[in-house]
């Protein structure tokens, strides 16, 4: 790892992420004749342009003919670029060492809005470093272009990775680091207060990361913010096992903004956590708290206060919830597009005829493994939500042929029916089929195909 081998005798260029062990891999300095694939431990090199012509011998001999044949050359700039645009960071790096033609193609920088890495053995915080050295080479010390940069399950990402992104490019927009675990809150707080256009941020799967505010304090104890908040509108922290209220707190007092939050499997999350979300982030549209065990009734009370800008509810695996808190829902949430309670086996057909009754326009509803809905609530959907096009009955016990026909004959554009472990017969199966068309069926009836 040493600086060395990130030092060029011209313009410097980021190759090919070799792992060291590659034929490629020569010396500290790459070989175009590398094999693609990665094994072991992989690291980023730079290297100067290729030469304008091959001068190997081997090479000049080659016959007309055999020239003639890289149609590819004969593409204009902007349908290479075009071409460019759909490839992965690591593969572009690759064409910028072909020749000097496709260097200059490669690094145009409308290619380099987005920065693409994946992968557990490769050494990001040095691609990283090396990625952003080349792109600032204009613009010294800043990368202006870069907007986007998402590394997903890179194991050996760390702070030092963050910290490069943070301090070069201030025009990000959109990160996303699922399942980099090593990761921590003041790698974040870098990133957020240095990256002022952050709106779009995945952390899912990091599970030292508990809070994300303009101060290094990561308690309760709010420091005054004197008017400056984070522009995030999109945070996903599915998997954050650690978070808990008082850091959902800190993290709603700092993004006012939120439109999409997702808490998925937050399992020490309970309604005061939820209490002080509604509190500070009146704009959600998209809420998740499935698995999130604490959450009750008066969780559903609180949520409920977003009123008719909720479109999007997952609820699922939240034992604690009733038809008391869908009936909270239902009532002041009548735009709710989308509701995922699977897994809540308190609701009985009261509360469906509360959400059918009130949220009309559903287009989505999950309630499998809810064993106290029967087809008297089935009939209350059909003949009150006619928009359903997702519907999830997954071992519904209480199901039976007579609901999915009510179903079947009143929401013609239903696109997907899952009736898996429930009792109902293939002329119920065949019903639905005929009379939505377009429905996928998943089932468990071997009689029926």
């Amino acid at each position: 790892d040493s600086d060395l081998s990130m030092r060029t005798l011209s313009t410097p260029s980021p190759a090919l992420i070799f792992p060291p062990n590659s034929p490629g891999f020569q010396n500290g300095r790459g070989s175009s004749t590398s094999s693609s694939s990665v094994t072991g431990e992989t690291v980023a090199m730079v290297h100067s342009p290729p030469p304008t012509r091959l001068t190997h011998p081997l090479i000049r001999l080659a016959s007309k003919h055999q020239k003639e044949q890289a149609n590819i050359d004969r593409l204009p700039d902007h349908s290479m670029i075009q071409i460019f645009s759909f490839l992965p960071t690591n593969q572009l790096c690759r064409c910028a060492r072909v020749c000097r033609r496709w260097y200059n193609l490669a690094w145009d920088p409308r290619l380099w809005r987005t920065i693409r890495l994946t992968g557990e053995t490769i050494n990001v915080d040095r691609a990283l470093k090396v990625l952003t050295r080349r792109l600032c080479q204009d613009t010294p010390n800043v990368c202006l272009m870069l907007e986007t940069v998402i590394v997903s399950g890179c194991r050996r990402l760390t702070d030092r990775g963050l910290y490069t992104i943070a301090q070069c490019c201030p025009e990000l927009r959109r990160l996303e680091v699922s399942s980099c675990y090593n990761i921590s809150n003041e790698a974040v707080f870098d990133v957020v207060s240095l990256c002022p256009n952050l709106e779009h941020l995945d952390v899912s799967g990091c599970s030292k990361v508990t809070c994300i505010s303009l101060t290094r304090e990561a308690s309760i104890k709010l420091s005054p913010l004197h008017g400056k908040q984070i522009s995030i509108r999109y945070l996903d922290m599915t998997d954050c096992f650690v978070l808990e209220d008082e850091g959902l707190h800190t993290i709603a007092a700092h993004c006012t903004q939120l439109t999409h939050l997702y808490l998925r499997r937050c399992v020490r999350i309970t309604d005061e956590g939820l209490r002080y979300l509604m509190i500070y982030c009146t704009s959600i549209k998209e809420l998740s708290v499935s698995d999130c065990r604490f959450v009750s009734d008066f969780g559903m009370r609180e949520i409920a206060k977003l009123e008719s800008r909720l479109r999007y509810l997952s609820i699922a695996h939240c034992g604690r919830i009733t038809d008391v808190g869908i009936r909270y829902i239902a009532k002041y949430c009548s735009k709710l597009r989308y509701l995922n309670a699977r897994g809540c086996e308190g609701i009985t057909d009261h509360g469906v005829e509360y959400l059918a009754k009130n949220c009309t326009k559903l287009k989505s509803l999950d309630i499998g493994k809810c064993p106290l809905v029967s087809d008297t609530g089935l009939e209350f959907l059909a003949l009150n939500c006619f928009n359903l096009k997702r519907l999830s009955l997954k071992s519904c016990e209480s199901i039976t042929g007579q609901g999915l026909q009510i179903v079947a004959a009143n929401c013609f554009d239903l696109q997907m029916l899952n009736v898996q472990d429930c009792d109902v017969s293939v002329d119920a199966l065949r019903f639905v089929k005929r009379h939505c068309k377009r429905c996928i069926i998943e089932h468990t009836n071997p009689a029926f195909f």
